[in-house]
């Protein structure tokens, strides 16, 4: 089955996380004017005792396509979020829980100055970076306990070439 893809919008993504970008409606200005801020885009979390929010950078490979989704993951004990530090789009491929697997993957195109924020529990492909080698900022839980489930489909979904959109 081929999968379609949609531009990443608040809207679209809310029943999986966050979309992290600048929102003129959470922007206030501090630092004497000087700097723009734009609050409380996402939550982090960091469930279970021992655990914290730890920053990492992620260095994707391009995926080629047409591209076989044949499995997906999601961390039950956090949340985890990819803010692109390349300046390019990304695929991002989440599904809804159905009975303790994922159900449908739907696959959004995130411009080059969008990430994610994937709510804990949230089921996701890994990152999917287009064209050239990317890097992620990440923050992710770190911490005691098994943070990972994988999930593999009997048939995979297929995603054909990626048009992108301008911004």
């Amino acid at each position: 089955m081929s999968l379609s893809i949609s531009p990443l919008t608040a809207a679209t993504f809310a029943p999986f996380g966050d979309v992290l970008e600048a929102d003129g409606s959470r922007m206030h200005l501090i630092n004497g004017g000087t700097t723009e801020r734009f609050h409380a885009l996402g939550e982090t979390e960091a469930l279970g005792e021992g655990a914290k929010i730890i920053l990492n950078i992620f260095r994707g490979q391009p995926r080629h396509f047409p591209y076989a989704v044949d499995m997906m993951e999601r961390h039950p004990l956090g949340s985890q979020s990819f803010s692109p530090l390349s300046g390019r789009p990304f695929l991002v491929v989440v599904a809804l829980d159905e009975g303790g697997k994922p159900g449908l993957p739907q696959v959004f195109l995130a411009g080059p100055h969008q990430g994610v924020n994937y709510r804990a529990n949230v089921w996701h492909h890994p990152l999917m970076c287009l064209k050239e080698v990317s890097d992620f900022l990440v923050a992710d839980r770190s911490g005691p306990g098994n943070n990972l489930e994988e999930y593999f489909y009997d048939t995979p979904f297929t995603i054909e070439e990626p048009i992108l959109w301008p911004d």
